[in-house]
């Protein structure tokens, strides 16, 4: 089959590997219809996330038809349509029992990053993202092998085409956990950090749920015009003026309830925060979450979606003590999520298919890569078929 393969930072193609098999009972075969490139999977491009081994494949948005399926498959059969979660969960843990998927502790048991030096893993394992998180092949390919069949993928009823549920799969949930994660709903006020999909989804969730004033943070003017188009943000270029000074001034000189950084490790930082990293004295950049300790007012949340790692400088520990905030994190717990968000599609609450701005084929997906990592052409979301 064919498959979009990474072989080192930035250098990516599509290249002939082998099919996938069945490997355990409750496996199943996709044969996917759509997938799409995730915002975190630039992080992989970049070679940022430790893990990558030349010839994974990757891509942890994707759906399509099953094809093939182990013994021990109950929930699903040949030719049924889903959307695949990208976290892998068993179900069964104590971390599944409490819905809480994306710290599954049987999925991922060998690889999972260390933290803090005690030799605690990281969670459940995650399609196509470095072998910290499995090493379990991704999705942008023509075939892939879905471990756990029988925790996760959602049926999708025949009337929905892939575009409007594709994003199940990974954007449009991590939105919706951000802004319940916020604590925020009718009357509420929020300022959301990165206009990139994972912002654009949680606009829109918070929209739908009420919130009566958003803020959108960002630097690239079409994203903040998309925002600002499609769920009546207000947008905030931060090369132009302070966020956070300006999300302050505009909320009676209190601060929004609650910020959601959509950013994660590779914010846009100061001259600092590159030595630092380059150094490699700092993991992550603390540029986004800073701005979001300075705009959220005493007693609020900030919820943070965006992927962060390792040791952050500057993190500003006694202004969040001071302020009594809240700070809530995370991996997604997609499967949690995914049948009440297929039922606000379903209803017309939702239209998460209004982000994808190109359309390509697989095996144009190292351009696709390429585009979305230099923001080409005012891409915002790319969704590829085979």
């Amino acid at each position: 089959m064919r498959a979009l393969v990474y072989h080192s930072a930035h250098e990516v193609s599509v290249d002939t590997v082998s099919d996938p098999i069945i490997h355990q009972p409750d496996d199943i075969i996709l044969k996917v219809s759509a997938t799409a490139i995730c915002g975190s999977d630039l992080h992989l491009y970049r070679g940022k996330v430790p893990g990558m081994k030349a010839g994974d494949i990757m891509g942890h948005e994707f759906m399509g038809v099953v094809v093939d399926k182990g013994s021990a498959v109950t929930a699903l059969h040949q030719g049924d349509r889903v959307v695949v979660p990208f976290v892998i969960a068993c179900g069964n843990c104590f971390f599944c029992g409490l819905n809480q998927y994306a710290a599954c502790e049987t999925t991922n048991p060998d690889e999972g990053a260390i933290m803090n030096a005690k030799h605690l893993r990281s969670g459940a394992a995650l399609f196509g993202f470095s072998h910290q998180y499995g090493g379990v092949a991704g999705g942008q390919a023509e075939y892939v092998r879905v471990p756990k069949a029988n925790v996760g993928p959602i049926r999708i009823p025949d009337m929905l085409p892939d575009e409007k549920v594709l994003f199940l799969s990974d954007i449009l949930p991590t939105g919706y956990q951000a802004v319940l994660n916020a604590g925020v709903g009718k009357g509420s006020s929020l300022a959301i950090f990165g206009a990139g999909p994972v912002g654009q989804m949680a606009a829109a969730c918070a929209r739908m749920l009420g919130v009566e004033t958003i803020f959108m943070v960002d630097h690239h003017p079409y994203r903040l015009e998309f925002a600002r188009a499609s769920y009546d943000v207000i947008p905030i270029n931060f090369d132009s003026v302070d966020a956070a000074q300006a999300i302050i001034e505009n909320t009676g000189f209190r601060g929004v309830d609650a910020v959601i950084d959509a950013v994660g490790f590779e914010a846009k930082g100061g001259a600092l925060d590159t030595a630092l990293t380059a150094l490699k004295l700092e993991g992550s950049s603390g540029s986004a979450l800073r701005q979001c300790i300075a705009a959220v007012r005493r007693g609020g949340t900030i919820s943070v979606p965006g992927v962060y790692s390792g040791f952050i400088h500057g993190f500003l520990f006694g202004d969040v003590f001071e302020k009594g905030i809240t700070i809530k994190t995370g991996q997604t717990h997609v499967q949690r999520y995914m049948p009440e968000l297929l039922q606000y599609i379903e209803d017309g609450d939702l239209h998460p298919e209004v982000i994808i701005s190109h359309r390509l084929k697989l095996h144009q997906a190292a351009e696709g890569y390429r585009m979305f990592d230099e923001k080409e052409d005012n891409c915002r979301k790319i969704v590829m078929t085979p």
